[in-house]
């Protein structure tokens, strides 16, 4: 018998099958999953994970890194394979399984950004989890005022969602910047931190709401130059990551001081974990 696509145990996967899969980079895929047939979509918001099982291996939390306005295609995931359990899944081929749980998690709070400027910052594989966030933000985008997407990675060949980095770059209505931290002479780009080009990122400080993703070393630097430029602290996300088992906060796996990363975020308001940041082995 075939399962579900949501069972009545969170713990027990449903069985999704990989519809399509792109090679971002040389170590990075986005695969593209598709429930049974007559299974209804499984909506999410931008932020939240999903837990990928491989079968005989283990079990992952992975960002969703697809369209929020878009789940009756299925649900799309981008992960990097550096693990036990990453490695095998980011070899599956298009029509094998996976097992998927989920959604999980906090999401960042675009209602809270409505009507001010909305600034994301994204640092290497940490585009994916925000996304879903620009995708719904250029859906709304009348919402917003200034919008403005920084990303940087460590070089050319580490750049992942090229084309929407490309369509995002081509609108009018849409600050895109790019940098890598070194490039080879034909990399006609920009070259430096994302806090260099963060300087140069037209928004109004005080009507700012900005969210962070990418090294945990990376946002919080970026949090204090946001900080230092004017945006208030109380308007600063940030999405943290720890070693998620459950997704329930029950095991105590992803516990980050009096937080569960994967109940209580893995969207956190700055404020409310400014704290722990920085404390080693927290």
């Amino acid at each position: 018998m075939r399962p579900a696509v949501r069972t009545s145990d969170a713990y027990v996967p449903a069985l999704w099958r990989v519809a399509a899969r792109e090679q971002e980079t040389a170590d990075t895929v986005t695969f593209a999953l598709t429930p049974p047939p007559d299974a209804p979509p499984l909506p999410f918001r931008p932020g939240q994970f999903n837990m990928l099982y491989a079968f005989g291996v283990g079990e992952v939390p992975i960002s969703i890194s697809g369209d929020p306005a878009r789940t009756d295609r299925g649900m799309v995931h981008t992960l990097r394979a550096v693990g036990s359990v990453t490695r095998p899944l980011a070899r599956l081929s298009e029509g094998q399984t996976v097992g998927l749980r989920g959604p999980f998690g906090s999401h960042w709070p675009l209602e809270a950004a409505a009507g001010g400027d909305l600034v994301l910052v994204a640092g290497g594989l940490g585009l994916a989890p925000l996304r879903p966030a620009i995708w719904a933000a250029l859906a709304a985008r009348e919402r917003f005022r200034n919008l403005v997407i920084v990303y940087g990675t460590r070089n050319p060949a580490n750049l992942i969602f090229r084309r929407d980095l490309r369509e995002w770059r081509s609108r009018l209505d849409t600050e895109c910047e790019v940098t890598v931290d070194h490039a080879a002479p034909d990399w006609h780009g920009h070259v430096g931190t994302i806090l260099q080009r963060l300087q140069h990122a037209e928004f109004e400080p005080a009507a700012t709401t900005a969210f962070v993703c990418g090294p945990e070393i990376m946002m919080r630097h970026t949090a204090h130059a946001l900080i230092d430029r004017g945006v208030p602290a109380a308007r600063l996300y940030l999405s943290m990551e720890r070693n998620m088992k459950c997704a329930l906060g029950r095991c105590g796996h992803c516990q980050f001081g009096p937080h569960f990363v994967c109940k209580d975020g893995p969207v956190f308001a700055y404020d409310r974990i400014r704290p722990l940041l920085g404390v080693a082995e927290v």
